[in-house]
């Protein structure tokens, strides 16, 4: 392929924008649409993940043959060209949370899938070299290992007293839509690229068959979604917090965000209260609030350990931040530390998932298979929770499951499995993952 013609390609001019949109911090980008050609998209749906959950039209990844979906984009960009396309509606499922609740899930066709991953991409090129380092959450070679050394270094490092524990109520589902269009204003003013995004948001969702419209928020489950909600937030919080409130703080302030989560460590509790009475007000202008059941301030770092020690209140109070519990401890010699350890709620999530997954599979698979898989389920939980510190957790994990597979395999017929003896001579010959660090906290 000549090299002219390399160059015209969506992926090298998405290299462009991105190095415009680090070298001039001001630039705004008037012309995008042409970049969502019919070759672009096509790379884009060979990008999506295979066998995912389809949308209303009940079309998977999987259904498409290549003719058929190259002939699906040719109408879509001849559409779009139009000023006709539409996204369909989401369909909407709901997953039910640790605590019984629901949580809403959109989840778009395989076509809006496509036109949502590229439309991603280009808004990633522009708006990734404005956000902050304080923010971790769905934005590239960025996650949340980074995030929990990030809190680690601000409350080992820095002078912090006091923690703002906060949670956003329902973000996703009450993002303003007026709100979303004029933060992407501030570096975007192709008119027909803001309207399809303000499509994307304004599809509605199809419930049990009936159409509901939507006036706020962004769907969990749509690609585009996550990158929405980093920009909202970095427009709402970061970037207010950063130029605005830290220069009206006197003592330490620092925020840590993955994407709606974030935590705040400060020095003066007096300032903490004036920052998170200012962070309501602030969230109230843009359509957001702050869970009031789940939002506090509490004494935490160094200090914390010696001050409840002389005032009789027994341990430090603790949070939890992207599945740990943060809690202050002390080294061997006698020093402050700041420990981690698994959730009990993400812990106990956990658990039941996998009951209930050895509860399905018991009688429909073979022992080798289900250990093969168990082994895969265990490596996946040591990648992410077996962090500096928390050996103790993951082993007692370890222990949990070995105690569901002895129950469960014991349940595949009326005559007994294994006893206990024999479970143990079955993991000599077929081991399972033994708990173990995967990310060094401390020195990474």
């Amino acid at each position: 392929m000549p090299y002219t013609e390399v160059n015209n390609t969506t992926s090298f001019k998405l290299t462009l924008i991105a190095k415009k949109a680090t070298a001039e911090p001001n630039l705004i980008f008037n012309a995008l649409m042409h970049l969502l050609n019919e070759t672009y998209l096509y790379e884009c749906f060979c990008e999506l993940k295979a066998h995912k959950a389809p949308g209303i039209d009940k079309r998977t990844l999987e259904s498409y043959k290549e003719e058929e979906i190259k002939e699906a984009i040719k109408d879509t960009v001849a559409a779009m060209k139009a000023h006709t396309y539409q996204p369909e509606p989401v369909r909407r499922v709901f997953i039910k949370k640790a605590n019984g609740k629901l949580r809403p899930l959109g989840i778009p066709t395989v076509m809006d899938k496509t036109l949502q991953l590229a439309v991603s991409k280009i808004l990633e090129a522009i708006f990734e070299p404005a956000f902050l380092d304080l923010s971790y959450g769905f934005r590239p070679a960025r996650d949340a290992h980074q995030a929990l050394k990030a809190v680690d270094s601000m409350i080992m490092g820095e002078k912090v007293s006091y923690v703002i524990d906060a949670d956003i109520k329902g973000f996703f589902d009450n993002v303003d839509h007026s709100w979303m269009i004029k933060c992407l204003k501030i570096k975007i003013s192709d008119p027909n690229f803001l309207n399809l995004i303000n499509k994307f948001l304004k599809a509605g969702a199809m419930i049990e068959g009936k159409f509901e419209a939507t006036s706020k928020g962004t769907p969990q489950g749509g690609i585009i979604s996550p990158l929405l909600a980093n920009i909202y937030l970095h427009y709402v919080l970061d970037l207010w917090f950063n130029v605005k409130e830290r220069k009206a703080i006197a003592g330490y302030a620092g925020l840590v965000r993955y994407a709606d989560d974030f935590v705040i460590g400060v020095q003066y509790k007096h300032e903490a209260i004036k920052l998170l009475e200012d962070i309501k007000l602030r969230f109230a202008e843009f359509g957001l609030s702050l869970a009031e059941d789940k939002t506090r301030i509490l004494e935490f770092g160094r200090f914390a350990k010696e001050n409840s020690d002389k005032d009789d209140r027994g341990k430090p109070e603790t949070f939890d931040f992207l599945g740990f519990t943060h809690y202050c401890g002390q080294t061997r010699d006698g020093r402050f530390a700041l420990k981690h350890k698994t959730s009990r709620k993400k812990f106990n999530l956990a658990i039941t998932a996998q009951n209930q997954w050895f509860k399905k599979i018991r009688n429909i698979d073979t022992l080798p298979n289900i250990w093969k898989i168990l082994a895969s389920k265990l490596r996946g939980h040591y990648q992410y929770y077996g962090i500096s510190g928390n050996i103790k957790s993951t082993q007692n994990y370890y222990w949990e499951i070995i105690n569901l597979a002895y129950k469960w395999m014991n349940r595949r017929s009326q005559k007994k499995t294994w006893n206990y003896e024999e479970l143990n001579v079955y993991l000599k010959k077929h081991p399972l993952p033994q708990p173990r660090i995967t990310y060094a906290l401390y020195n990474t």
